[in-house]
Parts: C-alpha cells; structure tokens; sequence
C-alpha cells in the first residue's frame, strides 16, 4: 500500500510538472535541447527565476556550479572546478542531462567523443557537455530563439512523453485529443526563437 501511495504520488507531481511545462512557453521552448524534458526544463526555471540575474552565460556556468578549474598563482593552487560549490541538485540533473546527450548522436555529443579520446576522463567530458548545454540554457532563457521550420522525430517522441506525464486527466479537463493537443503543442515550439549549440562554434542558430 505504502509502493501504491508512492507511485500515485510520484504521478501526482511528475503530473503537475508535465502540466507547468506544457503551459509556458519559455519552460517548453528548453526541451527542444537534447537531453532536457519536462523535469529538468522545470528544475530550470524553479531554480535559476529571473534570468537577467545573471549577465552572460559564464555567470550562470559558475552559478551552477559547472566553471572549469583554474590555477591562479601557477603554483598548483587550483580554484572553481565543479562538485566544490554552485547548486548541487541542478548541477546534478545537467550531468544527467550531458549523460544522455554522450548517447545519442547529437552533434555534441560526437564532440564529446572526440574530447573523451583526448582527456580519457569520462567525468571530465560530461562536465564539459554540460557546461555547453549550460550556455545553450542561458541563450533560450534570455529568449533568443530562432524558428523551428518542422519538428523532427526525436523532438516529436519527447513531446509525447511530456504529455503522457501530464495524464489522461489533463486531456480531459482541457476538452482535446491527444493528437490535437500534440499539433498545438508543436505550433508553440515552432512560434519561438531557439539556439542549437554547435561545439564548433560558441552558437549557431537552427532554421
């Protein structure tokens, strides 16, 4: 009975979520980024707010807590580098993130690859991923979106996954169809501005 409860709660509020992403436009536009759904895009916007807190990309990287370590007296006393400050539990979900992005066949993550047979050091190339995806955030929070021309298969598949958390209940509170309710979802992600992070170069707009 206490699994039951668990699950209908943990159903409860991944509902919820699924419901607060699906209706902002800002908070859905961040899915359209490889390895963020609904659960990380709302972490995103419950934890960093207003993001004209923070001036340029560097400014949230390091508010994550994702800055690379540097060495500022070259005497090997190294400062920043991640897991030492920055927010722990967001830092955490952009690992994940940057993790799923390593396995699929995203153009950072082929960047990823190659940095991995440089550095040898998983740890240090999920960090990196994140760090990239991190700068990614920051360009679509600040709105700079450019639109999408069609909507592809795996952004396609994410939505759907988006709405099967939100739940049938939603659907029927809103009086659509499933479908409907995918193709006006689609209108809204095709309405904005957004910015595919290229590793090549520090941003590159898709459309």
């Amino acid at each position: 009975m206490e699994l039951r409860h668990a699950d209908a709660q943990r159903a409860h509020w991944r509902s919820l979520i699924a419901q607060e992403v699906l209706a902002d436009p800002l908070l859905l536009s961040l899915v359209r980024l490889c390895g963020v759904r609904d659960l990380i895009a709302f972490a995103l916007g419950a934890i960093i707010g207003d993001i004209r807190r923070f001036a340029e990309p560097k400014k949230l990287v390091k508010y994550v807590g994702l800055n690379p370590a540097f060495d500022h007296s070259g005497q090997g006393q190294w400062q920043g580098g991640i897991g030492g400050h920055g927010r722990k539990d967001l830092r955490s979900l952009l690992m994940e993130a940057a993790q799923s992005i390593m396995r699929s066949h995203h153009p950072l993550a082929k960047w990823g690859r190659k940095l991995l047979g440089r550095k040898g050091a998983l740890n240090l190339v999920v960090a990196a991923v994140a760090r990239k995806l991190t700068v990614a955030i920051w360009y679509l929070l600040m709105g700079r979106w450019t639109p999408l021309e069609e909507i592809d298969e795996r952004l396609a598949v994410k939505v759907g996954k988006i709405i099967t958390n939100a739940g049938t209940k939603t659907l029927q509170q809103l009086g659509k169809t499933r479908q409907a309710f995918r193709m006006e979802i689609f209108g809204s992600l095709k309405a904005g501005r957004v910015y595919q992070l290229d590793p090549g170069k520090k941003l590159a707009p898709t459309g």
